[in-house]
């Protein structure tokens, strides 16, 4: 059997996104990984906690004697089985722990007692997360931005997804950068996000493509916040501004927030659990706007929510949704934008329908 060498070269293992073996303990993975990493670790938590204090208390030596005795037998056996499996169904991969060192080269040595060696990561965790900061640093700096603008509900997002020099941050963040936005499953964690920036961006520097449209987002998207050069940047690049309709936003709204997020929460908890979770949901991303609303359109606005879900219950149909998305968008997002817009209306560089807008930024080589 041909052995592949071990890899240092990150931006390769990156790009293809070959599935990586990630050995590291299940609190290492949650706090963040990289796309197409599995977690199969060699020590749990309460076993990495223990062969620490040990490590701290009495040394190396020590501290490698109590992680075979803890890791042995059957517990040995059932991770070891993981792995193979693992390695013969992804024989391109590679796999790492936290700095390339004593827990991937166990974790290797095990492999290859059980007949399939299989190459780490040379530094580990460690260093291709370094790596990825270091090239989302000089990949911002390095590209040209257009912004994507618009109401809420104009399509902004069906813009970016349409291109071929895009990143969909929102997406990345899993997040629909709005007080409504939350998916049904959570966000990634901050490091998650900025590896999958990172990644998003040579994906394209490596086709040639440097000058990149991105939607116009705030600082952060949900709880993921943008890196701060990628959003000084953002505040002074040009601008493309999609009109639409008010009655078209109301479907995409209906359609994104209350159909699709419905079908979520129902894919998730099943039909009646997830019709409650969601219901909850809208409301608590109502209630969030509360001081902003002001308590007398809170209510009513509550109120045709209310009636709304209840009908949506009951019937199955979404009609009465519209009764407090249009209000909604014309009494307080479209002030709010009309404000934005005014804003950056010099840095503004072409509008028109979402269509017309896509177009153009195809026209230009986006």
């Amino acid at each position: 059997m041909s052995t592949r060498p071990d890899t240092e070269d990150f931006a390769s293992v990156l790009l293809s996104g070959v599935p990586l073996l990630d050995v590291r303990a299940p609190v290492e993975f949650a706090q963040g990984a990289f796309p197409a990493s599995v977690n199969l670790p060699l020590m749990n938590d309460e076993e990495r906690h223990r062969v620490g204090l040990q490590y701290k208390q009495k040394g190396q030596d020590a501290a490698i004697v109590l992680g075979h005795a803890l890791v042995s037998g059957e517990i040995k056996a059932q991770r070891v089985a993981q792995w193979v499996k693992f390695a013969q169904e992804h024989p391109e991969g590679y796999l790492y722990c936290f700095r390339g060192g004593l827990r991937s080269r166990i974790s290797q040595q095990w492999l290859a007692d059980a007949g399939l060696p299989y190459p780490r990561i040379i530094g580990g965790y460690k260093a291709m997360r370094s790596f990825l900061i270091e090239k989302l640093n000089t990949s911002i700096a390095a590209s040209k931005f257009v912004l994507v603008a618009g109401f809420t509900g104009c399509g902004k997002t069906e813009v970016i997804q349409n291109l071929d020099a895009a990143i969909d941050l929102e997406k990345l963040a899993h997040h629909r950068g709005s007080s409504f936005g939350k998916h049904a499953t959570d966000q990634p964690v901050q490091i998650d996000f900025d590896n999958l920036l990172a990644i998003a961006f040579m994906r394209l520097h490596a086709a040639g493509k440097f000058n990149i449209a991105l939607e116009d987002e705030s600082r952060l998207i949900g709880k993921c916040a943008l890196p701060i050069p990628l959003r000084d940047i953002m505040q002074a690049s040009p601008v493309i501004w999609v009109e639409e309709p008010t009655e078209s936003r109301v479907e995409r709204i209906l359609r994104d927030y209350v159909e699709d997020l419905g079908g979520q929460f129902a894919r998730k908890l099943g039909e009646d659990a997830g019709f409650e979770a969601f219901s909850q949901r809208l409301l608590e991303s109502l209630q969030n706007l509360y001081k902003r609303l002001g308590g007398e359109r809170h209510a009513r606005l509550n109120q045709l929510m209310l009636d709304a879900l209840h009908a949506q219950k009951a019937t199955g149909k979404l009609d009465l949704h519209r009764d407090w998305i249009r209000p909604l968008l014309t009494e307080y997002y479209d002030p709010m934008y009309e404000h934005q817009r005014a804003g950056k209306a010099s840095r503004i560089i072409f509008s028109g329908d979402r269509e017309t807008v896509t177009h153009h930024l195809k026209q230009q080589g986006y």
